[in-house]
């Protein structure tokens, strides 16, 4: 796939799932990577920026497998955020689908 397209919708898809839950950031890249091949180091400095720009927030959880893991949650602002992203996807791929698909806007 495009890593163009990839590096546009990341966020979004990120977004998606810490509305779904809390998640650690290896958790994240794998659901990620279940649906498009992503490399996992692609998600952290997404992840940092989405923390400093108050979209998600931060705790510690110990893990049986090992040192506590690092979990991400959407704040308010990240859910709000969230919605308006989901709103343009919709509206790009409803004009890039009918562009396809040969339609006149």
């Amino acid at each position: 796939m495009n890593v163009q397209f990839k590096k546009g919708v990341l966020e979004l898809c990120v977004l998606v799932l810490l509305d779904q839950k809390a998640q650690y950031g290896y958790e994240l890249a794998q659901n990620i990577s279940n649906q498009i091949e992503i490399s996992e180091g692609a998600v952290y400095p997404l992840l940092r920026r989405l923390t400093k720009d108050g979209l998600a927030t931060t705790y510690l959880q110990e893990s049986s497998e090992g040192p506590p893991r690092k979990y991400y949650k959407l704040t308010p602002s990240g859910s709000g955020h969230l919605q308006e992203l989901l709103k343009e996807w919709q509206m790009f791929t409803n004009g890039v689908n009918q562009l396809i698909e040969g339609k006149e806007l």
